[in-house]
């Protein structure tokens, strides 16, 4: 990681510390929005978060997707409802046309419009707060000027999610691959909230006395724990290099790998934590919900593998 780099993610880091504990984030998530506003524009405006991605001529910072992975790595860690996600992928999109409409841009940069990209209409991040909405289709995108929107019941309270239709659209152009932009995104903040995993499951093993001693320093727990923190350790450098070079392979792999630690880390978490886990007042089960709402957001593991095979076949 840059340094530059880095240093956004510290900002970020500090940011979260100060206005996103859990009982912020329960609050946001149980809001009419679903998300922190108040926190939203911070973000927005002493971070420039939902201006990452946006060249500096349209108004933007005029930075890489991996900045924008940096900042989703944060929020994951934290488990933030945020508009970031949806917000960053409807920008890749526009940004996609001859001529960017730099007006729609701007709103999206300043975090005074929310933005949604379709990939499935039936489950769409930010899709019932949304002002921007641009679907791909086909091989093509398109901007949905006008559109239906309908909540739809989720496992994770953290990250809602809608039902679209779009009654008028506007035509945009060739879809240059956003939904590898979309994999590495979402790969990233699975990472953040795996690593956030491991740490809360390591913390309590440390202090969690049984028979006299720790729990954590038992040898068969050691094992566990290392063998956990190899997985999310593996998984973040492959994230690392889709970020870099984010091509649909490389995405691809980056989200089976960052699924795989998340959904790892949030089991162990809840084995290792014993009943308190799966009590309300505990963050746990938040993180397990997430695991398993992210592993099916996008593509599923499966679907993912069958990909990945078919390409491993085709250049054998």
């Amino acid at each position: 990681m840059s340094e530059e780099r880095e240093m956004l993610r510290q900002t970020v880091a500090a940011l979260l510390a100060k206005h996103a504990n859990p009982a912020a984030v329960r609050a946001a998530m149980e809001s009419d929005r679903g998300y922190d506003e108040s926190l939203w524009q911070l973000l927005c405006e002493q971070v420039g978060a939902a201006a990452l991605v946006i060249p500096e001529e349209l108004g933007g910072a005029g930075g890489e997707l991996a900045d924008a992975a940096t900042v989703l790595q944060e929020l994951g860690r934290a488990l933030v409802p945020s508009p970031l996600l949806g917000t960053t992928l409807a920008e890749l999109a526009l940004l996609s046309a001859p001529e960017p409409d730099a007006e729609t841009l701007g709103g999206l940069a300043e975090g005074t419009s929310i933005g949604a990209l379709v990939l499935d209409a039936d489950y769409v991040v930010n899709g019932d707060i949304a002002d921007v909405v641009v679907a791909v289709d086909g091989g093509r995108l398109s901007r949905w000027t006008r559109f239906g929107a309908e909540p739809v019941a989720t496992m994770d309270p953290t990250r809602r999610l809608a039902r679209l239709k779009a009654e008028e659209a506007e035509p945009i152009g060739p879809d240059p691959g956003v939904a590898a932009s979309a994999a590495i995104l979402l790969a990233a903040e699975q990472i953040g909230a795996a690593e956030r995993c491991l740490e809360l499951t390591v913390e309590y093993a440390k202090n969690r006395v049984q028979f006299g001693r720790p729990i954590g320093s038992f040898q068969a727990l050691k094992h566990r724990m290392a063998d956990l923190y190899v997985t999310v350790a593996a998984a973040k450098a492959v994230v690392a290099d889709a970020c870099n070079q984010p091509t649909p392979t490389n995405a691809a792999t980056a989200r089976l790998a960052a699924t795989e630690a998340l959904c790892a880390a949030a089991a162990e978490g809840i084995q290792l934590h014993g009943g308190i886990a799966i009590t309300w007042e505990h963050d746990m089960h938040l993180y397990f919900k997430r695991a398993h709402g992210s592993a099916h957001l996008l593509d599923t593991p499966r679907e993912l593998l069958t990909r990945l095979e078919a390409e491993v076949l085709e250049t054998s």
